[in-house]
């Protein structure tokens, strides 16, 4: 991590042992930044195609692509240039390069067999290097163990599971950030926050892992917003990256909670991104969680820098909440579920797919009742 750790990339992909990377982005990186382009020269002849067809979610025809082009150049390493998607996708990709699936109507059988969730078994097959380069704040090259991409015929994700799936590299680097537009941006800066949110109170939690939630946040609260593009301020969108990667400490142990759950379905359903859902449940989440979580919540007012001393918990939970709502509105991000164009008459839908979301039971007050559900989703409507 620090800028300008990307110019190093291809020694520390030798020293992995790849000789030949297949560079994966969006369009949007690729073609409205020089980001793709700078990475591909740093890496030079170890460089042998570049994919950038992996739009919002990955698509099975974009995965199905990607890995035809891995495995028509031999790739031994996957290096990741964007967000979540990108490094969601890429641990599918690795998965389907070993087992030669390379057709959608094979992905997708195997998907429909599996009932979502592939297992595979992977003895003996070796899966490349797993490179990721962050462009963005949603932190979900940390993630360990699993991928997925979209079914869009279907309109729901097919995932893989295997305990080799995990990143061998991560390079936080501001400097391959700045294209990144303010709304992606700092919306995926509140995505981290609701990380940390849900690590301190979800099942699994721990004062290990407290510890790097408490810090991520503070960092988030203090230079998110001069993180914003009109600042040019590198330092700060480093310390965004950092406390992008401290929020994700201890995800093999705590579970994500209610608000994750509601961002699974309603970020599928209607084509929005986990940054946006974050900052239109997690306000509504934890004031549904705090008879549960108090405690717990008012750590965090201190990470927001509120004089907690003399506060109860119920008190400093309360001021919490508040700071996280203004922390929201103060970045000009949406806050109502209305603002991203679902429909009320939807809502009785999104709350029973949001039951069958493990984040559901996770929650420090286990939600297992569609009424549970509509409570929340009336009050962020």
């Amino acid at each position: 991590f620090g800028r300008g750790k990307v110019t190093g990339l291809k020694e520390e992909v030798q020293r992995l042992g790849g000789q030949r990377v297949l560079l994966l982005s969006g369009r949007s990186v690729a073609e409205k930044t020089d980001v793709v382009r700078r990475i591909a020269a740093v890496l030079g002849d170890t460089c042998v195609g570049v994919y950038s067809g992996l739009t919002q979610r990955a698509p099975l025809a974009t995965a199905v692509a990607a890995t035809k082009m891995a495995l028509q150049n031999e790739a031994d390493t996957l290096v990741g240039v964007g967000g979540s998607t990108i490094s969601d996708a890429a641990r599918m990709i690795a998965v389907m390069m070993a087992e030669g699936i390379t057709s959608e109507e094979e992905l997708r059988r195997q998907g429909n067999q599996h009932h979502g969730l592939l297992t595979p078994d992977l003895e003996g097959k070796r899966l490349p290097w797993q490179v990721s380069i962050p462009t963005t704040l949603s932190a979900g090259e940390f993630n360990t163990g699993g991928g997925n991409v979209l079914d869009d015929r279907a309109n729901h994700k097919i995932r893989v599971r295997h305990a080799g799936l995990y990143a061998h590299l991560i390079v936080l680097d501001p400097e391959v950030t700045v294209g990144t537009p303010d709304w992606l941006w700092l919306s995926t800066g509140v995505k981290a926050l609701d990380h940390c949110i849900e690590h301190l109170y979800c099942r699994g939690n721990q004062p290990a892992t407290d510890a790097t939630a408490l810090m991520a946040a503070e960092l988030l609260f203090n230079y998110l917003p001069r993180s914003a593009e009109a600042y040019h301020d590198p330092y700060a969108r480093l310390q965004c990256l950092l406390a992008a990667w401290l929020s994700m400490m201890g995800t093999p142990n705590v579970a994500s909670g209610f608000s994750h759950a509601l961002g699974h379905v309603i970020g599928v359903r209607y084509d929005v991104g986990h940054g946006y859902t974050s900052c239109v449940t997690q306000p509504y989440v934890m004031e549904y969680n705090r008879p549960a979580s108090a405690h717990q919540q008012a750590l965090l007012a201190r990470a927001a820098g509120i004089d907690v001393r003399g506060m109860s918990d119920e008190a400093a939970a309360v001021a919490a909440a508040g700071a996280v709502d203004d922390f929201i509105l103060g970045l000009g991000m949406p806050h109502r579920i209305r603002e991203l164009e679902v429909p009320r008459e939807d809502l009785p839908a999104i709350a029973q797919l949001t039951l069958a979301d493990g984040g559901s039971r996770a929650n420090p007050i286990p939600v297992t009742e569609p009424e549970q559900v509509m409570e929340v989703l009336e009050k962020a409507w």
